[in-house]
């Protein structure tokens, strides 16, 4: 049994990765932190650069969990031996562009061949075929073209990016999703197969509401800032301390009237459909700014959560960390890093009421663990020894 165990749910799983960047890592991390014994396989001569120093916290974050080998893929010798690594896995991963993966010889086709129960799962930018499936895809471009950032931003402003890479992790997600759907299709049918998203349909696909009301109504979407399109007054208002959410669903109206204590707005009939205060957006939330404004964060979270209007601070990302809720929740976990010492990453937001999970390892060393996977597939010392003159490991 490999020496890093994160929980027993995958550790009957063997999983392969050849991802880089962030998209690929993410969907290979969900497998790492629930258990299967996930392979990092690197280039002899990969320095990790894509995502920061190794020992940075980004690279950190997206690794851990994992084993790792350097393998050079490009030599006849590199691929016998990767084909050997296939023969007894589960599931490879990659996010090469589409041509990539068949001129190294990694390509599904050619990996069933060695092993028809073999889950393939697949990221790339565009798609694996069409226009642009040879384009190198990155999160802003992908933000952009998936329509994401034609609705971001204040009206008039400009398309703005969102400051997570939205495409890229929720691409990762949705291949990790896939693939698991996959080894239970398996189950029945005995048979893997190719399994692929790309990071262009994963950003259409978080569009959601917008999206639909242009294929449905062909009602296009603009920038609403932080005003809900659809929902007056939902929004960010300031206290007398700093920002907050407001977000009163239309059966809310009441409610959220009583406990800003204000009967004017109340009683106003320009405020008295859902409609109407669409309408009269401005107006209404200039009124609703003027009385938020005279009490602190806390007062206002207070009051409309007695109600049931839900309401929450604006937090940085150190209050975020700080509040008691996101602490009781432990998604931030620690974890011991040779090169640096106790370090706290982020956990699954995931629980389930018997199986654990945790981060038992940070990102491993280059090839910190090549000589134990080899040894794991019946090389002897002599040949690994070899290998290692031939620099295919």
């Amino acid at each position: 049994m490999p020496a890093i165990q994160a929980a027993a749910t995958l550790s009957h799983l063997k999983v392969l990765d050849l991802t880089r960047a962030r998209s690929g890592p993410t969907a290979a991390r969900q497998f790492a932190d629930w258990g299967a014994d996930v392979i990092k396989v690197e280039p002899p001569d990969d320095t990790g650069e894509d995502m920061g120093h190794r020992n940075g916290a980004d690279f950190q974050n997206l690794h851990r969990n994992k084993r790792s080998i350097t393998l050079d893929l490009k030599k006849p010798e590199g691929r016998a031996l990767f084909y050997r690594m296939v023969a007894g896995a589960d599931v490879v991963l990659e996010n090469f562009r589409p041509d990539v993966k068949h001129r190294l010889g990694v390509d599904f086709e050619t990996l069933r061949a060695h092993n028809k129960r073999l889950v393939y799962g697949s990221i790339s930018g565009f798609g694996q075929d069409g226009p642009y499936a040879a384009r190198p895809g990155v999160d802003q471009v992908i933000q952009g073209m998936g329509g994401h950032m034609s609705i971001t931003g204040e009206p008039g402003r400009g398309p703005m990016r969102s400051g997570a890479a939205l495409s890229d992790m929720f691409a990762g997600i949705l291949c990790a999703n896939a693939v698991m759907s996959a080894l239970l299709e398996r189950e029945r049918s005995g048979e893997g197969q190719w399994v692929q998203t790309s990071l262009l349909e994963a950003q259409i696909f978080m569009l959601d509401f917008q999206a639909v009301r242009w294929l449905v109504k062909k009602d296009k979407p603009g920038q609403d800032g932080n005003n809900h399109a659809q929902l007056t007054p939902m929004g960010v208002f300031m206290a007398s301390d700093g920002y907050l959410n407001v977000a009163p669903l239309a059966r809310m109206w009441k409610k959220f009237c009583d406990a800003l204590g204000d009967e004017p707005i109340a009683s106003n009939p320009d405020y008295a459909t859902r409609e109407l205060r669409n309408r009269n957006r401005p107006a209404l939330n200039a009124a609703v700014q003027q009385i938020i404004a005279q009490h602190d964060r806390k007062y206002w979270v207070d009051a409309f959560n007695a109600v049931g209007v839900p309401c929450g601070p604006v937090y940085s990302i150190d209050e975020t960390f700080a509040d008691p809720q996101v602490r009781h929740l432990g998604i931030a976990q620690g974890v011991d890093v040779p090169a640096l010492g106790r370090t706290e990453l982020l956990g699954q937001p995931i629980h389930m009421s018997r199986a654990k999970h945790a981060i038992v390892a940070g990102t491993p060393e280059h090839g910190q663990h090549t000589d134990e996977i080899l040894l794991e597939l019946g090389y002897a010392r002599s040949e690994i020894d070899e290998l290692r003159a031939k620099a295919i490991v």
